[in-house]
């Protein structure tokens, strides 16, 4: 969302609606799209050959992936091992906050939903599952890239073509890539079929699907509905997290998009600046805050309905 400055209003635009290149009118939608969206497939940030007919190179939602999961392991690594080599196992902030947050998720969404008897068992899959999302979620609303714009702009002056240019195309946020959330609700499909045939079989698992004792007409009419209601919840899991979390980003571009398309209408900054500073940044800034709240919510939810659908898995009494 950088832009270069002293530059006239009209132009100004029209390169921020064409990621600097455009000649044209500023496009609110093409800003919108270039900063939300992942790397395109023809220009990623590394490019490797196709195995099996799949593109492996690495996108920026691929990096941010990287990024997150490198960052979770070594925070959880380095805290956990710094703690057990203490004389006296006196924890640090982060380290109390981890253990509040692993309590937590143990005893008050895993236990009620799965049991007891299997909250040790599933507790890692959907600790991880938080804690992934969550600073997947929240290194979204950070504006490292933003940052990374400005200071290639002024200092470094890199080229077109470079991996800094690169790095400023697409959006920060793997989470509002529905190909990262359908890869999660894919793990917590896989988790459902083990969960239920680790406590029941495999063949009593899915005869699980439909009450027994009834007429066997209806099973007609049940089974159809249970297996249709099996695959949806993945692609629930899957839309709910992704946009929500595109969301949030779209409304506040749109707000911040106010200054340069006022800017262009009167042809005059001073007309972008007023509706800047009167609307679009209080507003954005309000709506920054939701997404504070949002950020916690959505991944709260994920591991929420996860565990909930494993736990039917298991508890099919109930």
């Amino acid at each position: 969302m950088t832009q270069p400055h002293g530059e006239p209003a009209a132009g100004h635009a029209a390169d921020a609606g064409h990621g600097g290149h455009g000649d044209g009118p500023f496009n609110a939608g093409e800003m919108i799209v270039e900063h939300i969206a992942n790397s395109p497939l023809d220009h990623p940030l590394i490019h490797l050959p196709p195995l099996l007919g799949i593109d492996f190179s690495i996108t920026k939602h691929v990096l941010m992936l990287w990024l997150v999961a490198a960052t979770v392991f070594a925070l959880v690594t380095v805290t956990v091992r710094r703690y057990l080599r203490q004389d006296r196992l006196v924890p640090g902030r982060f380290m109390t906050v981890l253990e509040f947050m692993v309590e937590f998720i143990r005893d008050s969404i895993v236990a009620p939903n799965v049991g007891e008897r299997y909250a040790r068992r599933w507790a890692p899959l959907i600790l991880t599952f938080f804690i992934f999302i969550l600073l997947a979620n929240l290194v979204g609303l950070i504006p490292m890239f933003e940052v990374l714009g400005l200071i290639d702009h002024y200092v470094l002056h890199t080229g077109e073509d470079s991996f800094v240019k690169q790095l400023l195309h697409g959006g920060a946020t793997a989470t509002a890539n529905f190909n990262v959330t359908a890869g999660l609700a894919v793990i917590t499909f896989i988790a459902i079929i083990v969960a239920g045939t680790t406590a029941h079989g495999f063949i009593q698992h899915w005869k699980n699907l439909v009450p027994h004792g009834l007429a066997w007409p209806i099973y007609f009419l049940l089974i159809p509905i249970e297996v249709i209601g099996m695959i949806v919840r993945p692609f629930a899991l899957t839309l709910r997290l992704a946009a929500n979390m595109t969301a949030g980003h779209i409304a506040i571009l749109a707000l911040l998009s106010f200054v340069l398309i006022f800017a262009e209408q009167f042809q005059s900054a001073a007309a972008g600046i007023g509706i800047g500073l009167v609307v679009s940044v209080p507003m954005a800034v309000g709506i920054y805050a939701l997404e504070i709240i949002v950020i916690l919510v959505q991944a709260y939810v994920f591991t929420l309905l996860t565990t909930t659908f494993i736990g039917m898995a298991i508890n099919v009494h109930h």
